[in-house]
């Protein structure tokens, strides 16, 4: 008689895995919970939605999916797999750190320069620049196509951003901006000139209705805040300063072309005119320029300042001799 033994199930080895949580805010009903909690977490919506397949993504003991509205106040967990394979290959590009320690680096981004790689643009970006400095040791929690990525400026955008070399600074810094607690401060030529000295201009940003790669201000937007003030100013030309209250993609492009003074060079929001293209403005003149905030471990308030680029000061050339 042939005895059949019981086979017994196989259990997998359990997955290596971190927990990241978060608490969405009452802004964050209005989005998708893909959108919301790419946004929260710093990860790829791709990721995001990834996840959420997975059952990764739960919602007091419940999983989350793309289509879901998220309450706000409510506590998000995420079981994020330690083994995700790595979407940035490392290159030796030029950087100018302002600021380097164990745990942070504060960059003085050049134009051109992707901060992270996307579609069509797969080299290049500043993430792969900062992978190549740091040998590696970047945050996970950056998501692997954009290590140690805390924030983002526009390609064309020159300026300040702070990097996080390992998980703990990065979930700090990432609080610190999504609660409104660091202060980012541009400097902007524009054409003409906004109505007074100083002002805020208000208005709900997202996406535009036709064109998908461009965002405008729309009814059900999400809120956006900017102070501004005149610093300078010429025939056809001002000199603008601008604080950001949030965050929103194309902000202060998109709320100074709603006032009429689009920032020069701004192909995409009106910024191109015979004056950019005598002085031969090649991209949007705007600036990260200041950039305070509290060092993830230390507790100490840092604030860094980086000087206008060469083009800056070539336009105010232009427009001081014309």
């Amino acid at each position: 008689m042939v005895r059949h033994s019981k086979k017994l199930p196989q259990t997998a080895p359990p997955a290596k895995e971190r927990i990241w949580t978060g608490v969405t805010t009452p802004l964050d009903q209005h989005d998708r919970a893909d959108v919301a909690l790419a946004r929260l977490s710093g990860e790829s919506r791709s990721r995001i939605q990834q996840w959420m397949k997975e059952d990764r993504i739960t919602l007091a003991g419940k999983p989350v999916r793309p289509r879901d509205p998220l309450p706000p106040e409510a506590t998000i967990t995420i079981r994020i797999p330690l083994d995700l394979p790595r979407e940035v290959t490392a290159e030796d590009l030029p950087l100018e750190i302002l600021h380097e320690d164990e745990d942070i680096l504060v960059i003085n981004k050049a134009s051109g320069m992707h901060v992270h790689p996307g579609a069509g643009r797969p080299t290049g970006s500043l993430a792969a620049a900062l992978l190549h400095h740091c040998a590696g040791q970047l945050a996970p929690g950056g998501a692997p196509d954009r290590p140690g990525i805390v924030h983002r400026l526009d390609r064309e955008t020159t300026g300040l951003l702070v990097a996080a070399k390992n998980d703990a600074a990065h979930r700090e810094l990432s609080r610190q901006f999504r609660d409104r607690e660091t202060e980012k401060t541009y400097l902007a030529y524009v054409l003409g000139r906004p109505r007074g000295n100083a002002g805020t201009w208000e208005g709900p940003i997202g996406r535009h209705p036709v064109s998908r790669q461009r965002m405008a201000i729309r009814s059900r937007g999400r809120p956006a805040k900017t102070d501004w003030k005149v610093v300078g100013s010429w025939p056809g030309a001002s000199l603008l300063e601008l604080r950001l209250h949030t965050g929103r993609t194309h902000q202060i492009r998109v709320h100074s072309s709603a006032a009429s003074c689009p920032v020069a060079g701004d192909a995409i929001y009106g910024g191109v005119n015979s004056l950019t293209r005598i002085a031969k403005v090649s991209r949007q003149l705007l600036h990260a320029y200041q950039l305070s905030f509290t060092h993830p471990k230390s507790g100490e308030q840092l604030s860094f300042t980086a000087p206008p680029p060469p083009d800056f000061t070539a336009f105010q050339s232009y427009l001081d001799e014309s």
